[in-house]
């Protein structure tokens, strides 16, 4: 590593603005991880001495503040949302790539809406959410409706990436196809999704993290509630939601800390066994 940072530096001293290029890009890599791990460490500081028992407990009080029923209604909202919004973003994308018509009105339209709904801030989900689904469809607050928020918000991270994914597919793996005598839906599933699997996986992971790390969309659909439930009609609290509700009341800071390392060790969970489903399906497909 050393003797490669050495030879680069050698090769760009002899021009002021490769080095001075080489100098900001290095410093800001090292800026970006130095932040990251600092997070991290502060994190696992703050919060690992504050990991009890009672915040295990299957039913939440005020005198254990447990987060174990926010961690069961987190992981089942994430399948919730993932089973509604990898169908649907999986098939726009394909729609996009495979059967739009390049340059069609209908394609332009469509990638706005989607860049669109991409840069929209997650309070006006919430907002979106709470008007459409908890007054006006009568759900209450609610897991149904802020699974339907949530799905809405990772749609377009899903179809941005599948789209990306399948365009990288060679062209001449379709053509080989086409010249075997397949047909394009077959092409589709047996060809081009799983040559495309890193990539919309990678689109998957960003979606889940999206989904585990919400608050302001699920607290104006989801509620509060401190339960432990799978009644779609229930209020539910996610693990960060709790977290935040925790810390607004201002008596619990310690158990806070406590809860952003579980989300933490979550998040990270997820990622690993995301890259490893990768490499096995990539393995199984080769």
């Amino acid at each position: 590593m050393m003797k490669h940072l050495s030879e680069q530096w050698t090769s760009y001293r002899q021009h002021p603005g490769a080095t001075a290029a080489w100098f900001f890009i290095h410093l800001a890599a090292l800026l970006s991880s130095g932040v990251v791990l600092f997070l991290i460490l502060y994190i696992l500081v703050r919060g690992i001495p504050n990991l009890t028992p009672d915040l295990f407990a299957w039913e939440y009080n005020a005198q254990n503040v447990s987060m174990l029923p926010a961690i069961f209604n987190t992981l089942y909202m994430t399948v919730l949302t993932l089973l509604i919004a990898i169908p649907i973003g999986v098939g726009a994308a394909i729609y996009l790539v495979e059967y739009a018509r390049p340059g069609s009105r209908l394609v332009k339209v469509i990638r706005v809406t989607n860049e669109t709904l991409s840069g929209i801030p997650s309070i006006i989900y919430g907002l979106f959410g709470f008007l459409a689904g908890v007054l006006f469809l009568g759900m209450g607050y609610s897991i149904l409706a802020g699974v339907l928020t949530l799905s809405i918000m990772v749609l377009p991270v899903i179809i941005r990436t599948t789209e990306e994914a399948l365009l990288a597919v060679p062209v001449s793996y379709k053509e080989g196809s086409f010249g075997l005598g397949a047909g394009r839906l077959r092409t589709i599933f047996r060809i081009l999704l799983p040559t495309a699997i890193p990539g919309i996986l990678s689109g998957i992971i960003l979606a889940t993290g999206r989904i585990v790390g919400e608050t302001a969309a699920l607290i104006y659909t989801s509620g509060t509630g401190t339960t432990a439930t799978g009644n779609l009609l229930h209020p539910a609290r996610t693990l960060a939601v709790h977290m935040y509700c925790l810390m607004s009341e201002g008596l619990y800071t310690d158990q806070a800390y406590a809860t952003a390392v579980v989300l933490l060790a979550m998040v990270i969970l997820i990622n690993a066994l995301s890259k490893i489903l990768a490499r096995r399906l990539m393995a199984n497909g080769g």
